[in-house]
């Protein structure tokens, strides 16, 4: 909610529920400025960080397509949608987010662009587009703000591409960082394992979020890490933390889309929650919709178009 739909509230002049209410009856929307007629500003950096301050807890979900970002938009209550790589395995059948190229990346951000309204639109830079020199990250990073149309894009890494943040930062491109499980580097890291399980471990995780901070990311992904660290890790930085699996004392949370609605039909994380079970209806929507086909029971007549009996009578006779 924000503040001042909190203030309403405060003062009785309007219930919680009626203003998620109304929210729900205006969902699609378009940019007019700064403003959306949904009734949420557009999300921004500066906004972020007064959620953080107020301890606001910033939402962050992925999206891959026109209808999923439009999904995200629904909802006043969405502050980040995330085009992430993770669309390489949920939505093209890879088997890592590693195989997933610059030119996929942004035909996916375009499409969710569309569908984006008032949350802040970061996508993932994929795997390899930001490792080989600062030129060639300069511009694809630039491809995925201009053809793609985000507003920010996230790199995985430590304090070892904190030269990176810094240069993509100084000429305006607002970077979100990620630490701690790099799914990137899920085969250097011997799979998708916890880290920071040790003091040590857990000195290095902080070291990388306090150097991604000063080379001036506004944000940072802080993943599959025990929850003390967590917290820690967000009392310590001024910027906002997203939490994937990171427990509940970061500035906010992430999920991914097929995760949230329960259509992923692989490994399930500790950390993920399956919001709804919307695999289900769609198999027994393609079991319902194969046997209505199959016993003629579909088109009906309410499916079906009619031509006048006597244009038809004369087809007909032209025939004959």
């Amino acid at each position: 909610m924000s503040l001042l739909a909190q203030r309403y509230v405060l003062k009785g002049n309007i219930s919680q529920s009626q203003i998620l209410a109304r929210h729900s009856m205006r969902v699609h929307t378009r940019i007019e400025g700064q403003k959306v007629s949904n009734g949420r500003n557009k999300v921004t950096i500066q906004s972020l960080q007064a959620q953080r301050t107020n301890k606001i807890p910033i939402t962050m979900l992925t999206a891959y397509d026109y209808p999923t970002g439009m999904a995200c938009s629904s909802n006043p209550n969405l502050d980040v949608t995330l085009v992430g790589d993770s669309l390489a395995q949920v939505c093209l059948g890879h088997d890592s987010t590693t195989k997933l190229t610059l030119q996929e990346m942004i035909h996916h951000a375009r499409a969710v662009s569309r569908g984006t309204t008032h949350p802040f639109l970061v996508a993932d830079m994929p795997f390899g587009t930001y490792h080989v020199s600062l030129a060639s990250t300069t511009t694809n990073a630039v491809r995925l703000i201009q053809e793609g149309r985000v507003d920010a894009v996230k790199l995985e890494g430590g304090s070892e591409i904190s030269t990176v943040v810094r240069h993509l930062t100084s000429i305006g491109i607002p970077v979100m960082a990620h630490v701690g499980l790099m799914p990137q580097r899920h085969i250097a890291m011997s799979g998708y394992r916890v880290q920071g399980r040790t003091a040590e471990a857990a000195r290095r995780v902080l070291s990388d979020a306090l150097a991604l901070e000063d080379a001036g990311a506004f944000s940072i992904v802080i993943e599959a890490v025990p929850k003390e660290l967590g917290s820690y890790i967000t009392e310590r930085l001024k910027i906002p933390t997203i939490g994937v699996g990171a427990g509940p004392g970061t500035s906010g949370q992430a999920l991914v889309w097929d995760d949230v609605m329960g259509t992923w039909p692989g490994r399930k994380a500790k950390f993920v929650r399956r919001f709804r079970d919307l695999q289900t209806p769609k198999d027994y929507a393609i079991s319902d919709y194969t046997t209505a086909v199959r016993e003629g029971l579909f088109p009906g007549e309410a499916e079906s178009y009619s031509m006048n009996n006597e244009e038809w009578n004369k087809f007909l006779s032209a025939e004959e």
